[in-house]
């Protein structure tokens, strides 16, 4: 039923929503799009309702209802955002779907759907209803309620299936659901899987391409378009190539099309090689032919400047609107190296060899030389894909399609910025639990954002980016060099079970090179086997034996400088036959070379290198960097996830409530008073000590009295508390005499007094002096940090950084990163601090944090972490308008470029 066909409006009308637009992902790998109706949505209601079937209109309605009346039409376009709110989902601007929910009181709505029947099957019921439940939660509904037939069983499963506790009655044969919209650790599961299969899929289908088309072929020699054409069918693509020229009849012995609708087959993906200007034209085209993926390779668009960046944003608006998705623009294309496809729809003319290393870059510059390096490495790969712009198609997608993909064993990344560094951290790390991540991170240093990619420019140090890595189990690296020296020695060689190195060697000299840089690189190097020069291959052969089989050791490093006139040919036999048998990683300097050579290659089927291949490296310092990178990563992949907390006492709506009403007073935002932080963090069950400020000695009698003596007066003002030469806090305060000592000491060592900023609080624990602090980043979204309070830690930079949500080994971990962290754990004998209260506290401001947006910045600048648990003595809060960068959090979205909302339908 619908109780919106008889209710009245109630609250008046509020703006439209656009924060609520969404570009989705549906079932099937296709794109779709998500917004609040309108009034101008009249006539596509009516055109919509007519496309669905009768079966599908009395689920909806109970009843025959073969037509919408005029008085529908407008009570189903015209909401008021509040109490009446409705989506509608589009493809090429037509409505294929509808979600809505009407208030029944100030805690429930009543939500419906109606889904077209050519598209019910691809997860629009669920889209829907998650989109639903997180404006409702926006609006501050606590439950839903749909009332459905029995028999109306995919709708039913729609609910049953999303992950929320459903509780169900039947009266006079209708069932009546009935469901808290609180989301759920399940919920979350399930819309993240959800979203998981969908862009899996959405990549595969680019992947797994039968037909390619591509736009702007050309008879002319040393031409792009004559150029991928050239790229398809030298690569023994095993599907269908089309050439789309309309100047001409044949391209490379090719039938040309004047348009893609021409083309007499399906078309699943479209290689656009025309000028800027008229790619919008031929992405028409191909929508109107059914295409799935589009690559623009084209150049002129956001890399070029601020015209660049308008034709950009049309085009991705244009792509999605139509359902499609988009790798590029500027980009060098994508490769599959699978026998079963063989598509190289891309300008590198290499196709490289078979492997099993899947390879992301944003940067279609150096993309034909990444792929030179992979070849002369002998690394090979199962997939490339060259972003370019990366206007959509992004290195999230191509993780989860890589995670599900049998072939890809380790996954490399190139990147110039990250669009999604929450959705990043966590898709990385369930991937990086099953598969390696390799990254290198350009504009380090800068943290700048490269031309052409439309992001948002972060306020977080490096040390937060390089943290949010390590926290993903992501293997960062400084350079692409690095990065394939990790990469051959993940995907040819067993993972370490520990630090612990033998070192195998026919000279002194390198053996001690590598001992000095295992050292240094943090793993435990066993007394290195020295063979001498005049070592054969038997001698190295019963070294190797020796060291795999020491219980103590976990991976060797074997050096091999020949003699004069010795190919070493037979030294690298027994390289390849150890590497191919051992269950412990072998790497190798052998004869300086880079890569796995041939001679230390075990074939796979297809002749590429394979499993037990030895990697070697021109420096032994080389080998023993990819080495320790692989046990650091082992070591992560080995631990624990720990669980996130959950605290029962958490009064979640409270601090809500207070944050909001801060944001009504002052719009743009404030500081919190210390009544109301005080009042926030107790929400979270952290207790704020009082203090009280005073200005006068007979104020700070005043305040001894009302808090019972004992207490400290200290200055607070940020120039005194850096000064380490000058003592700002008085302790053991018992009575007005002691008081009248401190005032009249404090005062008389600071300039002027007056800018002190004294308070008056009760005197705690000793302890040793912590702070944590919490903001809302404009790329990161929430951030939290860990350090010792003071200007020393300040200065040296030592800080533990983690993205929210927090697990317990995420908290342990933060607190023992820190280089000052032994003042915490007994340093020379000294009472080791109560490490698991500082746990809590850091989970507790974490999800704090994790639950309110609004909240712009939170500081514990003072705890004392004691012997028998934390003392928060000082703490300052900030409000501020919650931005869109949590947008896809509770609801599955894919990420807009900054400034694309302009391009959307309102």
């Amino acid at each position: 039923m619908d109780s919106a066909l008889d209710s009245s409006d109630g609250d008046a009308a509020l703006g439209y929503p656009r924060h609520w637009e969404a570009d989705v992902v549906l079932r099937d790998g296709r794109a779709a799009q998500l917004r609040p109706i309108t009034p101008d949505d009249a006539q596509g209601l009516v055109d919509f309702y007519a496309r669905v079937s009768d079966e599908s209109k009395y689920f909806r309605f109970f009843a025959p209802y073969p037509k919408l009346s005029d008085r529908d039409v407008a009570r189903f376009t015209q909401v008021n955002y509040q109490s009446r709110v409705a989506f509608v989902v589009t493809i090429a601007k037509q409505i294929i779907a509808i979600g809505r929910y009407d208030a029944i009181d100030d805690r429930e709505a009543e939500v419906a759907f109606l889904v077209e029947d050519a598209h019910q099957g691809r997860g629009l019921g669920q889209l829907l209803l998650e989109h639903l439940a997180q404006v409702g939660r926006e609006r501050e509904y606590e439950k839903f309620v749909a009332e459905i037939l029995p028999e109306n069983t995919r709708m039913i499963q729609v609910f049953r299936e999303q992950g929320y506790e459903v509780e169900g009655s039947v009266e006079d044969g209708v069932m009546r659901l009935v469901f808290s919209i609180d989301p759920t650790d399940t919920a979350i599961g399930v819309m993240q899987a959800r979203e998981h299969r969908a862009e899996a899929a959405s990549i595969q289908r680019f992947m797994r391409a039968k037909s390619v088309a591509v736009i702007g072929a050309s008879r002319r020699q040393d031409t792009i378009g004559q150029m991928l054409i050239r790229n398809l069918v030298l690569a023994d693509f095993t599907g269908a190539v089309y050439a789309v020229n309309p100047q001409a009849e044949a391209v490379s012995g090719l039938p040309a099309y004047g348009s893609v609708q021409e083309i007499p087959g399906d078309v699943d993906l479209a290689v656009i090689a025309v000028p800027a200007e008229a790619v919008p034209e031929v992405v028409l085209d191909c929508a109107g032919k059914g295409v799935h993926g589009i690559i623009v390779i084209s150049s002129g668009f956001a890399e070029t400047g601020e015209e660049g960046r308008r034709r950009q944003r049309r085009l991705l608006g244009l792509v999605r609107s139509y359902g499609l998705r988009l790798v590029g623009p500027n980009c060098l294309g994508v490769i599959n190296t699978d026998n079963a496809t063989r598509i190289n729809a891309s300008l590198s003319p290499l196709m490289p060899p078979r492997g099993r290393v899947g390879f992301f870059c944003q940067s279609g510059a150096l993309g034909v030389a990444i792929l030179e390096t992979v070849d002369r490495r002998g690394l090979g790969l199962s997939t490339f894909v060259s972003a370019g712009n990366r206007a959509d198609v992004s290195g999230n997608d191509l993780l989860q399609y890589w995670e599900e993909d049998d072939a890809t064993e380790v996954v490399l990344l190139y990147l110039e910025s990250i669009g999604n560094p929450r959705k990043f951290s966590r898709i990385a790390r369930r991937v990086g639990r099953r598969k390696p991540v390799v990254a290198v991170k350009s504009g380090r240093t800068t943290q700048g954002v490269p031309v052409g990619h439309a992001v948002q420019r972060t306020t977080a140090p490096q040390a937060a980016v390089d943290a949010m890595f390590r926290q993903a189990g992501v293997i960062q690296v400084d350079t692409l060099d690095e990065m394939f020296d990790v990469a051959q020695l993940l995907a040819h060689q067993p993972l370490p079970r520990g630090p612990r190195v033998a070192v195998v060697g026919n000279s002194d000299a390198m053996g001690l090179l590598v001992a000095d840089a295992a050292s240094a690189a943090g793993l435990h190097v066993r007394e290195p086997i020295a063979l001498g020069a005049d070592a054969n291959e038997d001698d190295f052969e019963e070294a190797l034996d020796t060291a795999i089989e020491d219980p103590d050791v976990d991976s060797v490093v074997a050096v091999y400088v020949p003699p004069l006139n010795v190919s070493g040919e037979d030294v690298a036999n027994v390289l390849a036959a150890v590497g191919e048998q051992s269950d412990k990683p072998i790497v190798s300097a052998f004869l300086g070379t880079e890569g796995v050579p041939e001679l230390l290659r075990v074939p796979d089927v297809e002749g590429a290198a394979g499993r037990g291949s030895v990697p070697s490296y021109p420096a032994p310092e080389s080998a023993v960097r990819a080495l320790a990178r692989v046990v650091a990563y082992a070591e992560w992949a080995g631990r624990p996830q720990g669980e996130q907390a959950h605290f029962d006492e958490v009064r979640t709506h409270e601090a809500h409530a207070l944050l909001l009403r801060t944001l009504k007073e002052e719009p743009q935002g404030r500081d919190l008073s210390l009544e109301e932080t005080h009042e926030l963090l107790a929400d979270y069950g952290v207790d704020l000590w009082t203090r009280q400020r005073v200005g006068s000695l007979d104020e700070a009698i005043a305040a001894g009295k009302v808090l019972g003596w004992d207490v400290v007066l200290k200055a607070t003002a940020p120039h005194l508390r850096t000064r380490p030469d000058l003592a700002h806090v008085w302790r053991n305060i018992h009575d007005e005499d002691d008081m009248s000592d401190a005032w009249d000491s404090l005062t008389s060592i600071i300039d002027v007094p007056e800018s002190a900023g004294f308070v008056v609080q009760r005197m705690s624990s000793p302890g040793t002096p912590i702070s944590i602090r919490a903001v809302e980043d404009p790329l990161f979204g929430p951030l939290v940090s860990f350090g010792l309070s003071g200007a020393p830690s300040e200065l040296m930079g030592d800080r533990a950084y983690r993205i929210p949500p927090l697990t317990d080994v995420d908290a342990a971990t933060m607190v023992r990163e820190i280089k000052s962290a032994p003042l915490l754990l007994g340093y020379r004998g000294s009472e080791p601090a109560d490490v698991g209260a500082i746990e809590d506290l850091l989970q507790r401001v974490a999800v704090l944090k994790d639950d309110h947006p609004e909240l712009a910045s939170l500081n514990l600048d003072l705890v004392l972490a004691g012997a028998h648990g934390t003392t928060v003595l000082n703490a300052t809060a900030r409000t501020a308008p919650a931005s869109d960068n949590r947008s896809e959090w509770f609801v599955r979205r894919m990420s807009r470029p900054v400034g694309l909302g302009d391009t959307m339908p309102s």
